[in-house]
């Protein structure tokens, strides 16, 4: 059986699986998803969505239900597409239309937390046994309630998901809700409720050459991301990421990001430092001022973005300013909470 992942407007996310060479339409009505529907038959289009990852065949398409040019940007009509893989598909309307919720309230048990760096550590959890193994998308998040407080905080899934270890990188600031959590009082044991999994931001149908851009915490969702890369040995075309943070001791997870040379071919990873002292011999400032190669590039490449605002805000003006039409953009920007 593959695993289907339903993405929708309102960035909910529905599972389901399909037997090979199954129609997709019917596999996620067998799951008590309610895809929008009339005639079955390729005409009307009303089941209408696009294939962002995975591999697929369609039975009949009428040529009034999607034109040449949607076939080629992977629109699929529901009823007469056959799943030949795992797969990913978005539809342009919210998961309330398919009477689904698409997120699920999780109970998880800490394992343990790690300093990293100067400002970041992971967070390992664990869910429980008795509870279905979480299926999410690398990229996407998890909303988790800081235990002893009435607040809730957001965090990317730093890994590839299949098992029962949840791991976030969570930012230590000066002082605040979750940092002051995990600096004082966390330990292994502690239960964590959080919903999940919430997000549009995950890896799509990689066509062509990818840049990964990180900023500080940001970087947890390109590691789920490169862990499933890994995972399939690369996709077949380069992949780069850019990570960017203040200062040295900010890096984390330096070896991890090492090892995915080894594993994703074509992978190239590049640090830069936007407060480094005079010792630093690698790339300073930020982001966009190194994307000159990028720039001449005659070969279409996708970017994905995930970091606080202005970073990710700085890139879209590059990609304005340089014209750079053929180039598609995704992107998380998060507001990295104060307290």
């Amino acid at each position: 059986m593959y695993k289907v992942a339903l993405n929708f407007a309102d960035g909910k996310t529905l599972f389901c699986t399909a037997p090979p060479n199954g129609i997709l339409l019917d596999a996620a009505l067998k799951s008590g998803i309610k895809i929008p529907l009339d005639c079955r038959e390729g005409v009307c289009a009303t089941c209408q969505g696009r294939c962002e990852s995975g591999s697929y065949t369609q039975d009949y398409v009428d040529e009034e239900a999607l034109s040449e040019q949607d076939l080629a940007e992977r629109k699929v009509l529901s009823c007469q597409t056959r799943v030949l893989s795992d797969s990913s598909f978005y539809f342009d309307f919210d998961s309330t239309l398919c009477g689904g919720e698409g997120t699920a309230l999780i109970t998880s048990t800490v394992k343990e937390v790690i300093q990293v760096s100067d400002s970041t550590a992971i967070l390992k959890v664990a869910t429980n046994d008795d509870e279905p193994v979480l299926n999410y998308l690398p990229g996407q998040y998890a909303r988790l309630k800081v235990p002893g407080t009435g607040h809730s905080r957001s965090y990317s899934f730093a890994g590839a998901p299949g098992g029962r270890v949840l791991e976030f990188l969570v930012r230590l600031l000066p002082s605040g809700v979750m940092t002051d959590y995990v600096r004082d009082r966390c330990k292994a044991g502690d239960i964590i409720e959080m919903e999940a999994p919430l997000g549009a931001f995950y890896l799509r149908h990689i066509d062509r050459p990818v840049v990964m851009m990180a900023g500080g915490t940001g970087l947890s969702a390109f590691l789920g991301m490169l862990d499933q890369l890994a995972e399939r040995g690369g996709s077949g075309f380069p992949v780069h990421l850019f990570y960017g943070v203040r200062t040295e001791q900010d890096l984390c997870e330096l070896s991890r990001i090492e090892a995915y040379k080894e594993k994703i071919e074509g992978f190239a990873f590049t640090p830069v430092l936007s407060d480094a002292n005079e010792k630093w011999d690698g790339l300073k400032g930020f982001i966009p001022a190194h994307l000159s190669k990028y720039e001449t590039l005659e070969m279409p490449y996708d970017i994905y973005m995930c970091g606080p605002p202005p970073m990710v805000e700085s890139i879209k003006n590059w990609h304005t300013e340089k014209h750079l039409t053929s180039v598609r953009m995704y992107f998380e920007k998060f507001t990295e909470s104060n307290n």
